[in-house]
């Protein structure tokens, strides 16, 4: 259904208000436009301005710019683009009423390459929303796959993560989404990766990517990866260890997301601040653990009875390294529970 037409129909970004606090008539909210107007809906489908004046108007809003409820900070959030020094960028504002917005922030990549970040696709991770994902569409405008393509330029869609909307983690700079060898998918603006992920089965999550775009033929792709999938610490058959940095957990257990080949293996230790092994969670008394679970509870007390998954509970609350030694295995995410 059509559920807006006019100013802001070709790049409307509706979400559901997770806020506590919305109004019945608003549970769902959009920015839309350029600059943005702030709308709001009691179902989704039929639609308001909030206010007739535009809410942000610090930016080049020719694409769908984000906005979304951060249940962690508890506010609202607007990751949108613009141009620095001629380069397509994001930047973040933020809102407790989604009417007054702080100045944008523009994105800091520390000290990744400059690219052309045409789209961003940003949602809080629905596993852990404290972690904002982004999937960009990156744009090379000076290549061109023929002489007759309606525009110059060629995209693939990237990965990258915040904590904050501002700082940008790239240490992914290969393309997450490649245009494949459909050639209807190296048409200069094609591949956008849709905002945030949804899942769609026990061990699975799901996200959704425009393919041949300006083409008659231009549709959706549903593509999927594992449950916490969309990267890992991976180490190769000759083995590779990593350490985390310093962390303060609650819980009595540890539970891990991997998959190791038939041969492959983790073990782990818990250190405490200054790298020493906490007692009874060494090296050597880490079980073997090998496999392929979305959801793996660590035992310390296979084979070791003066180790107890228990006793977590003693060293919760304080600040702890975790330390894996892996053998063609990957690691793709790590919780407390």
């Amino acid at each position: 259904n059509i559920v807006w037409i006019g100013k802001g129909g070709h790049n409307f970004a509706p979400f559901k208000d997770g806020n506590p606090k919305a109004k019945a008539s608003e549970q769902y909210k959009a920015l839309a436009g350029g600059p943005l107007l702030a709308l709001s809906s009691a179902d989704a489908i039929h639609w308001k301005k909030m206010q007739e004046e535009p809410v942000i108007s610090d930016g080049a809003f020719d694409s769908l710019n984000v906005p979304f409820w951060d249940p962690v900070r508890q506010l609202y959030v607007a990751i949108y683009r613009d141009f620095d020094n001629g380069v397509r960028t994001i930047k973040c504002a933020t809102s407790k009423d989604f009417i007054n917005w702080t100045k944008g922030e523009w994105a800091d990549y520390g000290e990744a390459p400059r690219e052309h970040l045409y789209t961003n696709g940003t949602k809080p991770y629905f596993r852990a929303p404290h972690i904002y994902m982004a999937f960009p569409k990156r744009l090379m405008p000076w290549r061109t796959p023929h002489d007759n393509a309606p525009l110059p330029g060629v995209s693939d869609g990237v990965f990258m993560t915040s904590r904050d909307g501002v700082h940008w983690d790239r240490r992914f700079m290969e393309a997450f989404v490649r245009p494949g060898r459909d050639p209807k998918n190296w048409m200069h603006r094609t591949n956008m990766i849709s905002a945030g992920t949804v899942p769609t089965a026990s061990d699975e999550v799901s996200f959704y990517v425009a393919r041949h775009y300006t083409s008659p033929s231009a549709h959706l792709e549903r593509m999927t990866v594992r449950t916490d999938g969309l990267a890992s610490a991976h180490a190769g058959y000759s083995g590779g260890e990593l350490i985390t940095r310093p962390i303060v957990f609650e819980g009595l257990n540890l539970v891990l997301n991997f998959a190791t080949s038939a041969a492959g293996s983790i073990r782990l230790e818990i250190q405490d601040i200054n790298g020493n092994p906490v007692p009874g969670f060494a090296l050597e008394a880490s079980p073997l653990i090998w496999g392929d679970e979305i959801e793996h509870t660590v035992k310390w007390d296979r084979g070791h009875p003066k180790a107890r998954s228990d006793t977590l509970n003693r060293i919760a609350g304080k600040p702890v390294r975790l330390r894996f030694v892996m053998k063609d295995a990957d690691l793709y995410s790590l919780r407390f529970q």
